[in-house]
Order: structure tokens, then sequence, then C-alpha cells
């Protein structure tokens, strides 16, 4: 059983998930490969699979006479669907939903997509995520729906002791655009820096994936905001470093700030609760598979700037609940999202179109 997934670049959770699907179902017997259409940041992880960058129709051609594969994995980009059947695939084709962004974003690219997913699609895969379901059961009922919750490295992701910051942290994970809403994160910082003027923030992206324009917006809110001398920002950092910077983040009292406005599944939150990082979040919908409001994490109205500073001071002053939910946050994610669960639905999505 050989298996291709597709992803327009190798950055960010679907780069992330790749490569732990892959290793999940090499293990059970399913070989693996990845293409994406460019080159990009997340290059530099490491991977036990085969993964191609491709762009051109006579390369993936190639790719598809040489390796034969019984099914693709098209991850968001619908268009490419239509292209890998003009290339000859044949075989089963399944659209994957993820980082489709706000939810009438997402709507409008699944209603864009219809005449490709009717004439080339056999299935589509998404993650247990209320929005995408209803738009999906909605927008093309006819369409077969398999529902996996993303595999997550629990193994790899935990608390590493370290030097502890000498000052508490306000970590932010994501990309300069409007969905993800970095804007919300320098509001709330700045106000939380009144009660903690020792404050600091850490902030991880991507420069490669911001336009200019978010690029200068940002810039001028920072500095608006007088917060310019307090951020460091971390560019491109490999995704095996990052429990070290969760566990700094948990040991400096600080937390992870979530301010997403639409989340397929959100997988900065998930890698820092993994690594007993306290985390902040909207309910930004994908996230709800691993936050329980003051159980496994905090939650806060999309928006509400002082409902966010009243969470995230409660995050940093109550230790006795800070602990609790480190604690309750690890034990949940190990419970529900290990490998072997994964691989083991994945296969049954295979078998039924009788791929064995």
């Amino acid at each position: 059983m050989k298996v291709l997934f597709t992803f327009y670049v190798p950055s960010g959770g679907v780069e992330t998930l790749n490569r732990l699907r892959c290793d999940s179902l090499q293990r059970e017997g399913i070989q693996c490969h990845v293409l994406y259409l460019m080159q990009g940041s997340s290059q530099q992880n490491q991977n036990n699979f085969p993964v191609y960058i491709a762009l051109k129709d006579e390369e993936i051609r190639a790719l598809l006479e040489a390796e034969r594969y019984d099914a693709i994995i098209v991850t968001s980009d619908y268009l490419l669907m239509e292209r890998l059947r003009r290339l000859g695939y044949a075989g089963i084709l399944i659209y994957e939903s993820q980082g489709l962004g706000k939810r009438e974003d997402a709507k409008d690219m699944i209603i864009e997509a219809v005449p490709y997913l009717r004439s080339y699609c056999n299935a589509v895969l998404i993650p247990p995520t209320d929005h995408l379901l209803e738009l999906f059961i909605t927008i093309c009922p006819w369409l077969h729906r398999y529902i996996i919750p993303n595999i997550v490295d629990i193994q790899s992701f935990h608390f590493i002791p370290g030097e502890k910051p000498h000052d508490p942290v306000i970590a932010w994970v994501g990309r300069l655009e409007s969905n993800k809403n970095w804007r919300e994160y320098l509001q709330i910082a700045k106000e939380i820096r009144t009660y903690k003027p020792d404050l600091h923030l850490w902030m991880f992206h991507d420069p490669g994936l911001a336009t200019e324009e978010q690029t200068q917006l940002f810039n001028e809110e920072l500095h608006r905001l007088g917060l310019n001398d307090r951020l460091v920002v971390f560019s491109n950092i490999p995704n095996h470093v990052m429990p070290v910077y969760f566990s700094s983040i948990a040991a400096s009292g600080g937390f992870l700030l979530s301010t997403s406005i639409t989340e397929g599944f959100g997988y900065a939150v998930a890698e820092a609760i993994c690594c007993t990082c306290p985390v902040l979040s909207t309910d930004s919908d994908g996230v709800r598979s691993f936050i329980v409001h003051n159980q496994s994490g905090k939650f806060y109205p999309l928006g509400n700037i002082g409902a966010a500073v009243q969470e995230g001071l409660e995050l940093m002053n109550n230790l006795e609940l800070r602990d609790s939910i480190r604690i309750q946050g690890r034990n949940h994610m190990v419970a529900r999202f290990g490998s072997e669960r994964y691989a083991q639905s994945f296969r049954e999505m295979l078998n039924s179109f009788s791929i064995f």
C-alpha cells in the first residue's frame, strides 16, 4: 500500500501533520511519500520518508508513473485534483480540508471547489472541527466524509528542564495574517504589561509567509503600543526544537496566547499543552479538541481584551490552578492523540476503498 500526500509548501501545521502521520503510517506498513509544489522553510526538518518538491507537469507526471500510488491525499489545493487526473492518475483521490482560515473563507473555498470535488474526488478527509463538518454537509452532501483527529507527537513534545527565564513570557505562534489575529495578541500583551511590567513577548513566525503590507502594519502597531523593546521574534525554528521554547515559557510563569479567529486544528496550541505550557486561546473551533476551560487550558471571547487580560492574569497568578491546568493538559493530550489511533483510522479509510 503506497500513499502520496500533497500540499503547497513545507511549512506550518500541514508540514508537521505530514511528518508525524507518515512516520506513524509507515510503522504500520503503509508506504508514504510527500509532494510539495514549492520550496519552504520547514525543509530543514528531518524526514524518514521521500519528500519531493515539484511544480512542473512533467515532473509530477514522472513521479506518478514511477510510484503508482494506491491513493493520493490532496490537502487544501483543490485545483491540483484536476491536474493529477489530467496527468494520468486514475487511483483514489481524497481531498483533505486543513488550514482554510476563517469560516467565511473556508465556505468560499469549498463552494469554489465544488466542480472539482464532483468531477475528480472520491471523498473528503477532515479533522473533527465543527465548522468544516457543517460546511461539507451543507455544500457537498453527496461527498463521502472521513473524520480523523490529527496526530500529535506526544513523545517528543514534553517538558524539558532548563534555565528558567528571568521574566515572564507571553508567546504567540503563527503567520502575520488576519485570521491569526496578531493585532489582538499585541493589544492583550500591552494591557497585561501594566500589571506585569517585566513582561516579555516571544513571537514565532515565518517572515517568508507574510505580505509586505502585513509586515508594515505589524511594525507600526508594535511601535504604537510601545512594545518594540519587549519583543523577540524567532523565525523558522525547527519543529523538533520547539519543546525547549514551550518549556521555557512554562518555566517563566507565562503562557502561550492563541488569538486565531478560526483554526482547523491548532498545532502550536496542542504541542504547547504537551509540554505543560499553559495556553490561553480564543474559541477558534479546532482547539476544542484539546482545550477544556480551566482544566487543560483557558478560553477567552474573541475580541474581548478585558476578559483575555483577566484570564491571562489568573493563569499567571493563581499557581494552584496553573499547576492543575499544566498537569491535566498533558494527560489529556496523551490520552487522545497517540499515533496508533491515527494509523488505525487511516487504514480503515483506505480499506473502505478496497485498498489493502
